[in-house]
């Protein structure tokens, strides 16, 4: 599915997104816990985990693209679940819109396809994590409808 608004395109990622990907990742690593350093290179494993996503209909990883170029990302995966009558769940991950856009909408259009599809989905709640040093990040969620409602914790392996 691939939806538009003006010249901006919310599609599914390709392989030849890659390269441009793991630049937007750099940015999102930024105020994080763990930092990159420089761009990671394309290898073989981004090419296979783009396969699987795209393989598994629980799994969606969209790219906004403006003008041929891709400016920002996340990761939809809607999951299956007993409680709440069996409604499946929704979680969004590794959401970055290019630092020189931030401010645009973009965010706001990205997250909007993402609650649709988790909609059609049946999905009874939508739910992300965002890093304790991304303050303008929590803003931004706050603004579009989300609380903070968990304490969340991870475990680096």
């Amino acid at each position: 599915m691939t939806i538009a608004a003006g010249t901006a395109v919310i599609r599914d990622a390709r392989g030849a997104d890659i390269p441009r990907l793991l630049e937007l990742y750099l940015q999102l690593s930024e105020q994080s816990t763990l930092v990159e350093s420089e761009v990671r290179r394309e290898a073989e494993p981004h090419h296979d985990a783009l396969r699987a996503i795209s393989a598994d209909s629980r799994a969606r990883l969209f790219v906004l693209d403006l003008d041929g170029t891709v400016r920002g990302t996340l990761a939809l995966y809607v999951l299956p679940n007993l409680s709440h009558d069996g409604h499946p769940f929704a979680i969004v991950e590794n959401v970055v819109v290019d630092h020189a856009l931030r401010g645009g909408g973009y965010g706001r259009l990205l997250m909007a396809h993402a609650e649709r599809i988790a909609v059609e989905a049946g999905c009874y709640k939508v739910s992300l994590t965002s890093n304790l040093k991304r303050g303008e990040a929590h803003a931004f969620y706050e603004r579009i409808g989300y609380a903070q409602s968990h304490k969340g914790f991870t475990k680096y392996t």
